[in-house]
């Protein structure tokens, strides 16, 4: 590409590309127009595109002009080139002729020598063949001569005899292999029940050595059946002779039939076989650390196979998730069961054989798991919907305010939704296998009852009726429920840690990282619970100003208490002060023992609330005060003019004074009631606005 680059003439500086874009190998007529359009006008760019062509064609026309005098000379260079090549053309054709005519003699030689090579091999093998049937005729005489009725059975040493018989059968099969071509049907047939015959006196022996528990003859049984390359015969007849009648004495057994619901005493008595009498076979062909003959599995292909036919045949009921207690049993004395099986592998390459057989994983899916989910989440979730639906009313509070002090809730609502999220943990209801869906369910009942608590607090209060009125001593009004949930909310969250700590518990898969999620899943949870906090504050503030700020509309009766009334100068505060801040003590009364920390922040909101009522009432009196004080001043001033005589200046204490002084008094003991409510009265907004406001007053 440098080459290129510098064969291109140069564009002046002053255009809006360099020359080396348009030979660049994505170069592209759109995407130059869009990069060069947003820099210049299509005007500018037609133009500068118009003088390098104008260098371009320059360039080229020197270029022909440079290299002119180069092609008229390669022209007469070619003069009498093809005169030369037809003189050639002869002798080529000669040779290529002389070529075809040896290739041919070769090819003809080639394929006489291949096929005497073919007929020679041919020879080899039919004598081979003939070599091998004399071999298959001397080892069925020998054979039959072995494993003839009298000559076994009056022998002492069977094995030796199954051991000699067994590589003479080897050898047959070998020899037959090399002579298919030639062997009859009745020598197939004849080698094919001397094999079968082999085989059952194999049988025989093979479970006379496990009945007898005789270690060394059945080591040299199994190897007969390695030799044999039949270790699926040895597997069957474990599992048919051994395995099968055990299993069905276990079944059918009359205090048996009694424990079908108890499926612990039956898997008990299955595990019994792996100890009794399988267990000289399972140290011989399974442990690593003592195993003499590798290739068997009869804990997986003679035992777990046939103990997962027999229960599909004769214990089917076992499965019916309808009843999810008793399916629950069954299902965790059979996990039970599982993994005291697979302990008996100390490979893990092993266990994995038993995980991937297909009878294994077919006999798990036949655990309806997800039916029996639907039944417990329809069973929880129900229990929760149920609770989460009635109204609040004073039905949903246990008991008196000193239960906010205990660890338990205080509604009625909160403890079953914790017993509920208790119970998807506890022992007769989790499954491990369920863990996700399990852990679902958790995070929707959390989010379910943060919904209905936000709900809650928004809804209308249901008084009891009178006849449940008398018969309930205990009166609870919607503050109450409120400050009660809030309760149980906080105690709900400072909760969660302890719920998280069981769920990791539970988890079948101890990852950190799984653990982590677990936790971040729970925070994000609680946050949002938490959430309901402030809101239920606010509501508890807003019960608390609705039962308060009634009395402070008395404030725009003081002027008519002195306006014209010849009243006294005014020492005592007005009752609205005390009704007003009368039902905040009452309250701080009832809780200041039980929820101290939250009754002085709930009283410092209300109060704060109350106070910016109470100085918008103040300011609207004073201010309606100074303009009736200004009219009654004009008014004074136009009759003074109209009859020309001045009206003497009022003595004492004016009307709208009394007014100022009655404002001031109120507020001071506005503030020293607050004072005893042990609220600082630093942190209670507007206070001090409000005795700045009618101090302000009385010194104009």
């Amino acid at each position: 590409m440098s080459d290129d680059k510098r064969s291109l003439p140069v564009a002046p500086k002053d255009l809006c590309f360099f020359e080396h874009e348009f030979i660049q190998s994505n170069f592209n007529v759109d995407t130059f127009l869009h990069d060069h359009r947003k820099v210049v006008k299509l005007e500018t760019m037609r133009d500068d595109l118009g003088i390098y062509l104008k260098l371009l064609r320059s360039a080229m026309i020197d270029l022909i002009n440079k290299d002119y005098t180069d092609f008229v000379n390669l022209s007469s260079n070619l003069i009498g080139l093809d005169k030369a090549i037809n003189g050639l053309e002869m002798p080529l054709s000669q040779l290529k002729e002389e070529v075809m005519q040896i290739q041919q003699t070769l090819d003809e030689e080639i394929t006489t020598l291949s096929n005497s090579l073919n007929d020679d091999s041919q020879i080899k093998l039919q004598k081979q063949s003939l070599h091998s049937l004399q071999c298959v005729y001397k080892c069925l005489r020998k054979l039959s001569s072995m494993l003839s009725v009298n000559n076994y059975m009056e022998s002492f040493t069977k094995i030796d005899i199954l051991e000699q018989a067994t590589a003479e059968l080897n050898q047959l099969k070998f020899n037959v292999s090399r002579c298919r071509s030639d062997i009859s049907v009745d020598q197939r047939t004849e080698s094919k029940k001397l094999e079968d015959l082999l085989i059952t006196y194999l049988n025989e022996l093979f479970l006379a050595c496990i009945h007898e528990k005789d270690s060394n003859l059945l080591i040299r049984c199994l190897r007969i059946y390695i030799m044999l390359d039949n270790i699926t015969t040895a597997e069957l007849v474990v599992k048919r002779d051994i395995i099968s009648p055990i299993i069905n004495n276990i079944l059918q057994d009359e205090d048996s039939q009694s424990e079908f619901n108890n499926l612990q005493s039956i898997y008990n008595r299955l595990l019994n076989i792996l100890s009794g009498e399988l267990k000289q076979l399972l140290d011989i062909t399974l442990y690593s650390n003592r195993i003499q003959v590798k290739g068997f599995n009869f804990l997986v292909n003679s035992f777990w196979i046939e103990i997962e036919e027999k229960i599909d045949q004769q214990l089917k009921h076992i499965f019916a998730p309808g009843n999810p207690e008793l399916f629950h049993k069954r299902y965790t004395e059979t996990m039970w069961f599982r993994k005291k099986l697979e302990e008996f592998y100390d490979v893990p390459a092993h266990i994995n054989i038993l995980k991937d057989h297909l009878q294994y994983k077919n006999f798990l899916k036949k655990w309806n798991l997800p039916v029996y989910f639907q039944i417990r989440f329809q069973e929880i979730a129900g229990t929760v919907e149920i609770a989460l639906k009635e109204s609040i009313s004073p039905e949903l509070i246990k008991g008196s305010a000193n239960i906010l002090i205990l660890e338990e809730f205080s509604l009625h609502t909160t403890s079953i939704v914790w017993n509920c999220l208790h119970k998807i943990w506890s022992e007769n209801i989790y499954l491990s296998q369920l863990f996700q869906e399990f852990w679902k369910l958790t995070l929707q009942v959390c989010s379910r009852y943060q919904t209905w608590a936000c709900t809650a607090i928004r809804q209308k209060w249901h008084e009891n009726n009178k006849s449940e009125s008398i018969a309930n001593t205990n009166h609870y009004s919607k503050l109450d429920f409120l400050i009660y949930l809030y309760c149980d909310v906080d105690k709900f969250v400072n909760r969660l840690p302890n719920l998280l700590r069981i769920v990791q518990l539970k988890n079948p898969n101890p990852n950190p990282t799984i653990f982590k999620l677990l936790e971040d899943c729970l925070t994000e949870t609680s946050k949002t619970i938490t959430m309901i906090l402030p809101l239920t504050t606010e509501k508890i503030v807003n019960e608390l100003i609705m039962h308060c700020v009634i009395y402070l509309k008395q404030v725009s009766d003081i002027p008519r208490l002195y306006r014209r009334t010849n009243r006294e100068v005014p020492i005592k505060p007005c009752a609205y002060v005390k009704n007003a801040l009368s039902f905040l003590t009452s309250f701080r009364t009832n809780y200041n023992d039980i929820v101290p920390m939250n009754v002085t922040i709930w009283l410092q909101l209300a109060l704060s609330l109350l106070t910016e009522h109470y100085l918008t009432s103040v300011t609207d009196v004073l201010t309606s005060v100074q303009k009736t004080e200004e009219s009654l001043r004009r008014l004074k001033r136009i009759r003074d003019k109209s009859t020309g005589v001045l009206s003497p200046d009022a003595q004492g204490i004016s009307d709208d004074e009394k007014i100022r002084i009655q404002l001031q008094i109120d507020v001071n003991a506005y503030s020293a009631m607050i004072t005893e409510l042990n609220v600082p009265v630093s942190d209670i907004s507007h206070l001090q606005e409000l005795a700045q406001a009618v101090e302000a007053a009385l010194k104009k």
